[in-house]
């Protein structure tokens, strides 16, 4: 960390000390957990202000001056500005509002509050900062309208913060009935291209529909993260030497817990790995090559963090 920065941290935390008599072990401490805050705080706020600029753009640039909406609370504030005379930058935050207050008490004080400041910005940078209109092709408008919304959502998040409650709703309505988040949100954006279609024309909808589109798998993209990682568990008797050819071949580390055979309940070693989508194709040459006969598992993961996975610079 920046001297300049970390000298105020340890100043701050000194006056503190001094109040609280500290220990020496715990003060050093402290200033251990208030430098990794600060930092959380800068990589925070750069992606929330980066994801508000984006979205501003695909707002301004693409999709307002062409009257097309979009899926979500932004939605709504799109359809509700297009029927009314209310600025798009109030209509931002009045919609969001009462999806912050259910992000209170279903996710978390800190995320509600750092929701509320992203809002704020969008709203403010919505309302002065002027944008060139890129297209009048509504094909174009709907592809990249949504692409550039999507890309701010999904950094806002990545940010620990929303720009479009929609998220929360789900959240919180999924905590009270049967239903998934992805069926609510389903459910929700269902009504929203509805009221698209009778207030405005079936068209519109169905571009809504594509720009809704075009955001949804951008926000995916962006959260996921730039490689989709696969857990790959592998059951063999030539366990030793699938375990080393993962080390040396695709130089990737792996974890050896024991399990038992079903029928012969025999002792066996079982191995977990992670690999990306893009070394799938010679891990499974690996494994092949040492024994085609052995029991592989994959499913999807959606992030990882720590030991051997080198994140790209996104990450």
């Amino acid at each position: 960390m920046n001297q300049f920065y970390q000298n105020i941290i340890i100043k701050a935390l000194g006056f503190r000390r001094k109040k609280a008599n500290l220990p020496s072990e715990q003060f050093e401490k402290e200033i251990k957990n208030a430098e990794v805050e600060f930092f959380h705080l800068i990589h925070d706020s750069f992606f929330i202000l980066l994801g508000v600029l984006s979205a501003s753009f695909g707002l301004k640039g693409f999709l307002l001056p062409n009257m097309f909406i979009d899926g979500g609370v932004m939605g709504i504030s799109l359809t509700i500005a297009e029927l009314t005379e209310i600025p798009l930058s109030i209509l931002i935050v009045v919609v969001n509002l009462p999806f912050l207050i259910m992000g209170f008490s279903t996710i978390s004080r800190q995320f509600a509050l750092k929701s509320i400041i992203a809002i704020l910005l969008l709203a403010i940078s919505v309302h002065f900062i002027t944008f060139p209109i890129i297209t009048d092709d509504k094909l174009l408008i709907a592809v990249f309208g949504g692409f550039f919304l999507g890309l701010g959502i999904g950094l806002a998040i990545r940010g620990g913060s929303v720009i479009d409650g929609t998220e929360v709703l789900a959240v919180y309505a999924s905590r009270k009935t049967s239903l998934t988040i992805g069926d609510i949100i389903m459910i929700f954006n269902i009504i929203i291209f509805g009221a698209a279609a009778y207030v405005f024309t079936i068209e519109i909808s169905l571009y809504a529909i594509l720009t809704y589109l075009a955001a949804s798998k951008t926000v995916d993209f962006v959260v996921s993260g730039i490689e989709e990682y696969l857990g790959v568990t592998i059951i063999s008797d030539k366990n030793k030497e699938i375990r080393l050819a993962i080390i040396e071949k695709l130089g990737r580390g792996c974890t050896i817990y024991s399990g038992k055979r079903g029928q012969s309940l025999e002792q066996t070693d079982i191995i977990y790995t992670l690999i990306t989508r893009l070394e799938l194709a010679k891990l499974q040459t690996e494994i092949d090559k040492i024994d085609k006969k052995a029991f592989v598992v994959m499913h999807s993961i959606k992030d990882v963090k720590g030991g051997m996975i080198k994140k790209r610079p996104l990450k």
